[in-house]
């Protein structure tokens, strides 16, 4: 039976009772400043109260939006508040650490934000949710913020998906990537190739392999379709050979124009390797295979 797929962010009303999901975005889309136009739900924080978390599932910040940022916030404060959870003597970010960054790089001394009483898994899903929201995280990022859920918090593969409102469909082939050389996941992150190139590699087992096939995409500028190619001719290399073999008959070229030249018709040369093969010399009259059979009996006769 096929599974219902469910808005994105509906998995948290499980994770912080009695309140809703749209509540949740109507207050973190609260628009605030460093004033006193922050409302009850919102709070001014000594920014270096404030910590990121180390299991932010968001790895990669772009240094050069950070900088626009933080000019932006030099000249109208922080609009959107940040969401944090009380800990001992500091607050964890759950969602804003982009805006924290560049908070911090603007020399703001308080920060807007919403604080949270949440577990280190619901944490981690608020995080996950904020981020494919806006679309932040690279895939292997995300795929490995699958991985933590399922491997730190002992979730199934459904589990996750119903949590992050995805398919388990795309859980899974999300991770999949995770089976790829790191050098490989690199060149995910660094956008140098493709997820779709990505997924190709996959049907290669030797990481090696992988590394070196992931250049040739990016060097040559490969396409999907080139590099599955290439792929399928490795994991079929007696297939391809012999087709290489048949496509050899180029280097007979030269002989076949000789001949016609000498002939007058049409001759084709059927290499079969191994020295073998066969000669074609079409007619297309009588009078033609006459004149052909002449030909070749005065050379015996010479």
């Amino acid at each position: 039976m096929a599974v219902k797929r469910k808005g994105l962010g509906k998995g948290l009303d499980s994770m912080i009772p009695n309140k809703n999901i749209r509540e949740k975005k109507e207050e973190v889309a609260t628009t605030v400043k460093e004033s006193s136009e922050a409302g009850p739900n919102v709070v001014m924080l000594n920014i270096n109260e404030v910590e990121p978390n180390r299991d932010q599932p968001r790895k990669n910040f772009n240094e050069d939006g950070i900088i626009e940022l933080a000019e932006s916030i030099k000249l109208k404060g922080v609009i959107y508040p940040i969401m944090v959870n009380k800990k001992d003597d500091y607050y964890q970010i759950v969602a804003g650490e982009r805006r924290w960054r560049a908070s911090k790089m603007a020399g703001i001394k308080k920060i807007p934000a919403i604080i949270r009483d949440l577990t280190d898994l619901e944490t981690l899903e608020y995080a996950i949710i904020e981020n494919i929201q806006r679309e932040d995280l690279n895939p292997i990022e995300e795929a490995l913020a699958y991985k933590q859920l399922l491997e730190e918090h002992n979730l199934k593969q459904d589990e996750v998906a119903e949590r992050v409102s995805k398919s388990r469909t795309a859980v899974t082939n999300a991770m999949r990537l995770l089976k790829l050389d790191e050098r490989v996941q690199q060149m995910i992150i660094d956008d140098m190739i493709s997820t779709g190139h990505a997924r190709a590699l996959l049907a290669i087992d030797d990481k090696e392999s992988q590394y070196i096939l992931a250049n040739r995409v990016f060097d040559e500028k490969l396409s999907v379709r080139e590099i599955e190619k290439l792929v399928k001719s490795l994991k079929n290399p007696k297939k391809e050979d012999k087709k290489a073999k048949e496509d050899h008959s180029y280097l007979f070229k030269d002989l076949e124009e000789k001949m016609q030249e000498v002939m007058g018709t049409k001759v084709k040369v059927n290499a079969k390797g191994n020295g073998k093969g066969k000669i074609e010399i079409e007619y297309y009259s009588n009078s033609e295979f006459e004149h052909l059979f002449d030909m070749i009996t005065s050379i015996k006769g010479e």
